[in-house]
C-alpha cells in the first residue's frame, strides 16, 4: 500500500490541478513569476532580524536616507549643511574625526578646510588617495563656533557613525583626536596617552592619533603622527594592500 507521504503528494497534486482548472475557468491562462524580494537590512549591529528572518547589511545610502535632514539634537539649529561622510564605501581604512568646521559646513563634505588639506597629505604619505579611504566624523553638524561637541550631541549622532562603520566593515580605523577615539573606545584616557597604541573597535584594529587641526597648532607633533601612520601603513602592507612604489616621506 502507498505510504502516507505518497498519499499526501497525490492529494497536493490533485488540489493544485483543481485550483488551476478553476483559475482557467475564470480566464487566468498564464502566470508571471515575480523576482524574489531582497532581504531587508539587519538591525544595527545584528546579522539576523529580530524575528529570525535572514537579513543583509545596510548600505551607506540607506543610513544617509534615514539620517535625512536630521533634527535630533540642537546642532541642527545653526548648521548650514549636514556632513555625512565621503569616500569608498568598501574602504579598507576609515578616518574618523570630531565634527565639521566652517568650510565643511558650507560644502557638506568632511575635512575640506586647512585641517583637511593636512589630512590629505597624511593619506598621501601612506601611499593612498582620498578616494581610496572613507572619511567621516563623530557628529554630522558643525558645533557653533567650532566648540567641542557636548556629550548629549555625541550620544545622539554616534549611533549613525557606528552604523556607517558596520556598513563599510573596514580592516582598520584611524581615530583623529580625543572625541573620535574616546567615543569609539568608550574610554576617557587623554589622546596623548592613547595615540600610537593599537586599540580595537568591534573587532577592528583602531589607531588613535592627533587630529590634523591640533597639528596645525602644534607642528612639532607631526613626527608622532607620522610614527602612528607608519604603523598603519605597515599593517596595511601585511594585509596585502597594494601601495604605489613612490617613496613615503615624513609629514612636513
Amino acid at each position: 500500500m502507498p505510504d502516507q507521504s505518497t498519499n499526501d503528494i497525490h492529494e497536493a497534486v490533485g488540489a493544485a490541478r483543481a485550483l488551476l482548472t478553476q483559475l482557467h475557468d475564470y480566464g487566468v491562462t498564464e502566470f508571471i513569476a515575480s523576482a524574489p524580494r531582497e532581504p531587508a537590512p539587519c538591525p544595527p549591529g545584528e546579522t539576523i532580524s529580530h524575528n529570525g528572518v535572514p537579513c543583509r547589511q545596510e548600505t551607506l545610502e540607506e543610513i544617509a536616507v534615514e539620517l535625512g535632514d536630521c533634527q535630533r539634537c540642537p546642532l541642527c539649529e545653526k548648521r548650514t549643511r549636514l556632513v555625512f561622510g565621503v569616500g569608498d564605501s568598501n574602504a579598507r581604512l576609515v578616518f574618523v574625526g570630531e565634527g565639521p568646521g566652517r568650510e565643511e559646513d558650507q560644502r557638506g563634505e568632511p575635512f575640506v578646510g586647512e585641517a583637511g588639506q593636512l589630512l590629505d597629505r597624511i593619506i598621501d604619505a601612506i601611499g593612498l588617495s582620498r578616494a581610496e579611504v572613507y572619511i567621516c566624523n563623530v557628529v554630522k553638524c558643525r558645533p557653533p563656533g567650532n566648540r567641542d561637541p557636548h556629550p548629549e550631541e555625541i550620544a545622539t549622532c554616534e549611533v549613525f557613525l557606528r552604523r556607517q562603520l558596520a556598513a563599510i566593515q573596514p580592516e582598520m580605523i584611524v581615530a583623529l583626536g580625543k572625541f573620535a577615539a574616546q567615543s569609539l573606545l568608550r574610554k576617557t584616557i587623554p589622546i596623548s596617552q592613547l595615540r600610537g597604541h593599537w586599540e580595537e573597535y568591534a573587532g577592528i584594529p583602531l589607531m588613535p592619533t592627533f587630529h590634523p587641526a591640533y597639528l596645525l597648532r602644534n607642528p612639532s607633533s607631526k613626527r608622532e603622527v607620522w610614527e602612528d601612520m607608519k604603523q598603519v601603513m605597515r599593517r596595511l602592507r601585511e594585509n596585502g594592500e597594494r601601495f604605489s612604489h613612490k617613496d613615503h616621506k615624513p609629514l612636513t
